[in-house]
């Protein structure tokens, strides 16, 4: 009779064996230049017409595909070629079917089995699913790595959202013997210490949205950039509506959240820093603050940032996107709401040599963080038409325009913000003097905004950046 641990025992072996199997394959000149990390053999051999794609599971051919084989070998250069070049980032390989569903071991699966952390951070950018399931015994990149002891891949995946509680399930049914050896114990002792951080802070079912435990990027990062006092800042986030309009969630402490990294991170002066939350963000104080108070304040070396969570809304008639201020109303948009024209309007009049504004927010009226007249249907918007003309600006939307803003429930914020300031978090973002990357905080937050939006809400919602000023 078989025992547990003679299964394990094979499951262990039967892993290695499709591992190594992907890797060595045929070892034709194409799988051998992305093992090397040949960039020229590569460029040659598919400008002569080879498929980027070899090496999927066809006719039972066991040769691991070329992305697989760079991230394995933690060949980044060629993972960066292969990925630009269009190669199948879920490309699979290995026995898809054994052990049920799951579809194969992919690149990142073979790169946390490896260890080979920036691999994992280019094929996530590019848009790789975190979670999926190499099958039912292996499961995901997370477990991989953990199996393995890969305690640098683990957190890091861990930090992009991957699903700790299902890799941890994974790692509970192996023997001790096999997980010691492979460093698997430790693996699995962070991603326990993490269950357990997220068992203290779950909340009852019926808890509103507004009250909830804080998440990590609620922690402020290391980086502490030393004051500028050229750094001026407008944070608004309007909850609550004057008008009983739906509420927008979480914007009260995604505001409350950016300030405090604006002043304790990227070093923007107290005194430089206006934040507007509900009944203080009326359609008054917009006027007062973006049209009076920057022009003020602002002189040719400063920076300013402007933040916003809460209501868009259009205007029908016009199809023009508006903020909505706490004393905004969807039927009265053109009399009561603050036009974005005009933001951008004001805005490009400064002196400013960096001009950033952040909207976590849409314009559709399709729901989600925006509003609409009663009666009449949402609107596909067109924001980047209005950003022609403002060529100091740099924008970074939640949404585009015919989209809806989702909130991160079990994160306490908006979808977008809490990526926004996760990615602000990273050093690779955000540069000593406290100034941000733009490019890279997009790439960063772009694929995970859509990841979760599709997986928690099955809904489309695409961030946007544009300009290019502050890049």
């Amino acid at each position: 009779m078989k025992t547990k641990g003679d299964s394990i025992s094979l499951i262990s072996i039967i892993f290695l064996l499709l591992v190594g199997m992907a890797m060595i394959g045929c070892g034709t000149a194409l799988t051998q230049a992305a093992k090397e990390g040949d960039i020229a053999a590569l460029q040659k051999l598919l400008d002569e017409g080879a498929d980027i794609n070899e090496g999927a599971i066809v006719g039972g051919s066991m040769n691991g595909p070329l992305l697989s084989q760079a991230a394995y070998y933690c060949r980044i250069e060629a993972v960066k070629y292969l990925i630009h070049k269009g190669a199948d980032i879920n490309n699979a390989t290995g026995w898809t079917d054994y052990g049920a569903s799951g579809g194969g071991l992919r690149p990142l699966h073979m790169a946390a089995s490896s260890g080979c952390t920036e691999a994992i951070k280019l094929l996530l950018d590019a848009g790789a699913d975190i979670d999926v399931r190499a099958n039912k015994m292996f499961g995901s990149a997370l477990a991989i790595a953990a199996y393995h002891g890969n305690i640098k891949s683990v957190k890091y995946l861990i930090e992009r959202g991957a699903d700790a509680d299902d890799a941890s399930q994974v790692l509970k049914g192996l023997a001790d013997d096999k997980m010691k050896r492979t460093g698997g114990k430790e693996g699995l002792a962070l991603l326990q210490k993490f269950e357990k951080q997220k068992i203290a802070v779950r909340l009852p079912e019926n808890t509103p949205p507004s009250i909830v435990a804080k998440s990590d990027v609620d922690e402020l990062p290391a980086i502490k950039a030393k004051p500028n006092k050229n750094s001026y800042a407008i944070v608004i986030g309007i909850e609550n509506y004057r008008q009983k309009l739906p509420k927008a969630d979480y914007a009260v402490a995604d505001a409350k959240t950016v300030t405090e990294y604006l002043t304790k991170v990227m070093g923007y002066p107290d005194e430089n820093v206006v934040t507007l939350t509900n009944d203080r963000a009326s359609l008054t104080d917009f006027i007062k603050y973006f049209e009076k108070w920057l022009p003020n304040n602002v002189e040719k070396d400063s920076t300013v940032f402007v933040y916003y969570s809460g209501h868009g809304a259009p205007n029908t008639k016009t199809g023009d996107a508006y903020l909505v201020p706490y004393d905004g109303d969807p039927s009265f948009i053109e009399q009561t709401g603050y036009p974005l024209k005009k933001l951008y309007e004001s805005l490009n009049k400064l002196q400013a040599k960096e001009i950033i504004v952040a909207l976590d927010s849409c314009f559709s009226g399709a729901g989600g963080k925006s509003v609409i007249a009663k009666g009449a249907r949402p609107l596909v918007m067109n924001l980047e038409q209005d950003m022609k003309a403002f060529d100091k600006l740099t924008v970074l939307s939640a949404a585009s325009g015919e989209q809806t803003s989702s909130t991160y429930d079990e994160k306490g914020h908006g979808l977008f913000t809490y990526f926004m300031l996760k990615g602000i978090k990273n050093e690779d973002v955000t540069r000593q003097d406290g100034s941000i990357k733009m490019d890279d905080l997009f790439t960063y937050l772009k694929p995970q905004v859509e990841r979760i939006a599709r997986k928690q809400y099955n809904n489309e919602q695409t961030p946007q950046l544009f300009g290019g000023k502050a890049r």
